[in-house]
């Protein structure tokens, strides 16, 4: 490959993390009422599909919202560790420190920013959530790349 198509392909993978920051930066920055409308919504379709799927199953909704919310910022942060490490791309542990310190780095930064939004706050349990689902994109990542690679 040319020298121009792996800087373009850098700067894309690159290009991918910020907008993905973004995302997350615009789900954090919406209020308490809106974010929890949001995740309520969701929260409603899932449950009537479970149900129709599983009739016998008995799902409280505020339970099942509060796991919906965690899986929404573990998945949330995975993404952001699969970005960061392609973009990243480099060997050897460095590489998987590095990523997962500007995902934890921007964890950290997103529970403070959500000190400043009306009704939200900052959890050090959405970090630690934000932490493993970072790791585990990482992981995912260079296992796929192995795969690829064999």
């Amino acid at each position: 490959m040319s020298l121009k198509v792996l800087n373009l392909n850098r700067v894309i993978a690159w290009l991918l993390v910020v907008v993905w920051m973004g995302l997350i930066f615009f789900l954090s920055h919406q209020p308490a009422t809106s974010s929890s409308e949001l995740s309520s919504g969701i929260t409603t379709v899932i449950i009537n599909i479970l149900e129709n799927l599983l009739p016998f199953v008995n799902m409280e909704m505020n339970v099942f919202h509060s796991v919906i919310r965690k899986c929404a910022h573990f998945f949330a942060y995975f993404m952001l560790g699969v970005l960061v490490a392609n973009a990243l791309r480099i060997k050897g542990l460095y590489f998987v420190g590095l990523s997962l310190f500007i995902c934890v780095l921007y964890a950290i930064s997103d529970e403070v920013h959500q000190l400043f939004i009306p009704g939200r706050s900052g959890e050090i349990k959405d970090v630690l959530i934000d932490s493993a689902g970072s790791i585990t994109g990482i992981v995912v990542y260079i296992l796929f790349e192995k795969w690829r690679k064999y």
